[in-house]
Parts: C-alpha cells; sequence; structure tokens
C-alpha cells in the first residue's frame, strides 16, 4: 500500500480538501441523473459507489477525527447502503499509512532518539492503520511488540475537524436550537481523549486486570517506559481480525465461545465497572490459536453515570416498556421527551421509542439469544427504513436523549452487529458469575 508523506494539519488545508471531496460528489450525482434520463429504471447502486469511494478517498488523506467519523458509520449496516458500509469498514484497521521518514520524525520528536535506539529491532513499515494511529512491529529482549503511533496533527484538529461537519450533521439529524451542542462537544470530548495515549495506557492496564478473569478472553501487556502522550507499546498480539474470523469460521461450537467471551466482556464492564469500551468494531479484536478473544485499544472508554445508568437498564425491562406512566418517566428522565414538547410530539416519540425498544431489548428479554436470527436483524432494518422515510420525522425537534446515547448505542449497535457476524448463540446473564 502506497505511504502517506504529508497530512494536512491546518484548517484551511483541511476544509479545502472536504470542499473537494464535496464538489465531486456533485459530479457523480449530476452524472447519475443525467444517465436517469436515458433509463428511468437505473438504481442508485452505482452512484452510492462512487460516493463512499470520493468520500473514503478524501477522508483517508485527512486522518483524525474526519476518518473517525467514517469509522462509526461502518458499524451502522442496517441504515447505509451497503456500498458506504463496505468502503468504510476499510477505516477500521486499513488505511494508507506513514511513510518511514514520517514515521522516525514522530519518535524522535517524542523521545528523542530513533526507534532504533529504543528497540533491538523496529519495523518502519506498518502492520496495519487505521483512523488516528498506525501499528508497528518491534523486538526488545526477545519479546515481539506492538507500537502504536498517532498521526501527526491529529489532537490539534479535532475541533476545526468537527465544526466542518456539524452543519451536514445538523441538517442530517434535524437538530434544533443550542441544545445540539451538548452531543457534539460529547463526540469532541471523547476524541480529544482518544489522542491522549497516557490516557489510553492507563485505561487499558485496568480494563485488562479487571476483565482478565473473564472465559476466553486475553489483553496485551503494556510497557509505559516505551509509551507516551503520542505512542503506545504493548505486547504484540496474534490472531486473526474478528471480521476475517466470522468469514472463516465454520465450527457454530467455536462462535458461540467467542462470542459469549465478547458478550461478557462487555457486560461485565458496563454493569459492574460502569464503564465501557465503546468502540466495537472488528478491528478492535483478534481471535488466536487458541480460540480466544483478544481485545485492543482502548483510547475510547464511555464512563455511565448512575443517573443515565438507572433509567437507560429500567427499559429493557419489558413490564417498564409495557407500563404507559412509567416508561413515559423514564423518558423524561432519560431526556428523549421534554418538557417544551407539545402534544403531538410527546405522542409521537413515546410511539417511536416504543417500537424501538421493544425491539432492540429482545436479547435481554431470554435466558438465551441467538444472534445468527436473521429475522431480527430484518426487523432492525425495517424499522431504519421505516424512520427514514416518515416525513412527519423531519418536522419534529431532533434534539432527543441525554448526551450518554451517543455512546452508549454506538456500543450497543457495535456489539450486536459483531455479534451478528459471529452467529453465536449465548447465555445473556453469564457476566454475573464474574462479579
Amino acid at each position: 500500500m502506497k505511504t502517506i508523506d504529508y497530512i494536512p494539519t491546518s484548517k484551511i488545508e483541511r476544509a479545502t480538501k472536504l470542499v473537494q471531496t464535496g464538489a465531486k460528489i456533485g459530479v457523480n450525482y449530476l452524472k447519475h441523473y443525467g444517465e436517469k434520463m436515458v433509463n428511468p429504471d437505473l438504481s442508485r447502486d452505482k452512484l452510492n459507489e462512487n460516493n463512499a469511494e470520493d468520500i473514503y478517498d478524501g477522508l483517508k488523506s485527512l486522518k483524525g477525527s474526519a476518518l473517525k467519523v467514517a469509522q462509526m458509520l461502518s458499524m451502522d449496516k442496517s441504515f447505509l447502503p451497503q456500498a458506504y458500509v463496505e468502503k468504510f469498514s476499510l477505516s477500521q484497521f486499513s488505511v494508507p499509512p506513514l511513510s518511514a521518514p514520517l514515521v522516525l520524525k514522530t519518535f524522535k520528536t517524542n523521545f528523542g532518539k530513533t526507534p532504533f535506539e529504543l528497540f533491538d529491532t523496529f519495523d518502519t513499515n506498518a502492520s496495519n492503520a487505521a483512523s488516528i494511529g498506525q501499528v508497528h512491529q518491534a523486538i526488545k529482549d526477545n519479546k515481539k511488540l506492538a507500537v502504536k503511533i498517532q498521526y501527526p496533527g491529529v489532537a490539534n484538529s479535532i475541533s476545526s475537524d468537527l465544526a466542518l461537519v456539524k452543519p451536514i450533521a445538523i441538517r442530517m439529524f434535524n437538530l434544533q436550537g443550542k441544545d445540539s451542542d451538548k452531543y457534539f462537544k460529547e463526540v469532541e470530548d471523547k476524541l480529544i481523549e482518544e489522542t491522549n495515549y497516557l490516557l489510553e495506557l492507563k485505561q487499558s492496564q485496568e480494563v485488562a486486570k479487571a476483565c482478565k478473569k473473564i472465559k476466553h478472553l486475553v489483553f496485551p501487556n503494556y510497557y509505559p517506559a516505551y509509551s507516551s502522550d503520542k505512542i503506545i507499546t504493548m505486547d504484540w498480539m496474534s490472531g486473526i481480525h474478528l471480521s476475517e474470523f466470522t468469514k472463516q469460521n465454520t465450527n457454530q461450537k467455536t462462535g458461540d465461545l467467542v462470542g459469549q467471551a465478547l458478550w461478557d466482556f462487555y457486560m461485565y464492564q458496563i454493569h459492574v465497572l460502569k464503564k465501557v469500551h465503546a468502540d466495537p468494531h472488528p478491528g478492535n479484536f483478534l481471535v488466536n490459536e487458541n480460540k480466544q478473544l483478544v481485545a485492543l485499544d482502548f483510547g475510547c472508554m464511555k464512563q455511565i453515570p448512575m443517573e443515565f445508568y438507572t433509567p437507560y437498564f429500567e427499559l429493557i425491562n419489558k413490564e417498564v416498556i409495557d407500563n404507559k406512566t412509567i416508561f413515559k418517566e423514564k423518558l423524561f428522565e432519560l431526556e428523549i421527551l421534554r418538557i417544551d414538547d407539545t402534544k403531538n410530539e410527546i405522542e409521537y416519540f413515546t410511539k417511536m421509542f416504543y417500537d424501538l425498544l421493544s425491539l432492540f431489548t429482545k436479547p435481554f428479554q431470554t435466558k438465551t439469544f441467538d444472534f445468527a436470527n436473521a429475522a431480527f436483524f430484518e426487523s432492525i432494518a425495517q424499522l431504519g427504513e421505516r424512520f427514514s422515510k416518515d416525513t412527519n420525522l423531519k418536522k419534529m425537534n431532533g434534539n432527543r436523549g441525554s448526551k450518554h446515547f451517543i455512546y452508549m448505542n454506538r456500543t450497543f449497535f457495535g456489539l450486536y452487529n459483531l455479534m451478528f457476524d459471529l452467529k453465536a448463540k449465548i447465555v445473556v446473564n453469564e457476566y454475573q458469575q464474574y462479579k
């Protein structure tokens, strides 16, 4: 793969790149509508492919938070056209890496030394590259290590990148008024945290220590002496990415084993630690030769405050969902319903979230749940399509829900998709044995 010698870091450079990408998309639409005049039955498949290609090409050269947005979108399999999912999923662990000179410069800036002075051997060619950093292989005292290096300028460009994305997001999600700022602030704060590798080092060690007792789950060791706020060093973990494992695996028992470990890992974090790894995409997990799940990358951790945790998880109770009075109380507690809502808005969003929660909480309604259940995920896709075509929704104030929903929903959406890919049948509350 071709390497990158330079990443645009100034606001003007990055804005120019996004404008150029927007212009390409405009040309794609003109071409599509021109062809549709000749062929009225023409589908949007080719348009989606071209747009996904141009958006991804534009974002991958910027890296950082712009590319992170694509990564987050790639998890949204039920609501995005397949062309976008396929292209954006590359941002999870396969984007053009930094060139060797830029890697050496990053080390010199952070340690005052080259990697060859720190390690016995160091491969200047990246093993994989993602949205915020890339990983290199090194050896120290006969121990194979993974050295993750953050891209230059990523941390400093987060605020300006999100400012460029904000107007588009406001239109897409129909966010109105100043209240929408709390959602952007939550995303900005989390992205800034993800660029602090010393924080990630601390979080990684804490999660590994707390969760190592979970069966069939393993973590790398971390090395503070070879880490900084832009570089983090850990054990090199062998295995294949979860996405590759799900394509290759034909043994249902193994899929169930890995799926149970993944599910227990998330339930234990959420219900016991009250802090969760909020970035559940396949690039953050490996399956090793012992059929163990390897958990990586703890830069994005979401603290779950009790004032949100309590009503949020009370809504997985079918009796609460079906009790109109209590259900409405919980929606107000979670800021889904607002005191300034009209009667129509209260009725509309109460019905909307009743339908959503009745479906999304199904895995918690039984002792076991089979994530190979295609009908469950088809129902989610149909619900997404229904809301996307609902003209009434576009007239309503889209500022719905506590800011904590952003990363909690992202966590569950990503987890459900991984579990579906694994086709795993799991015991829902098995995590409780680890309390």
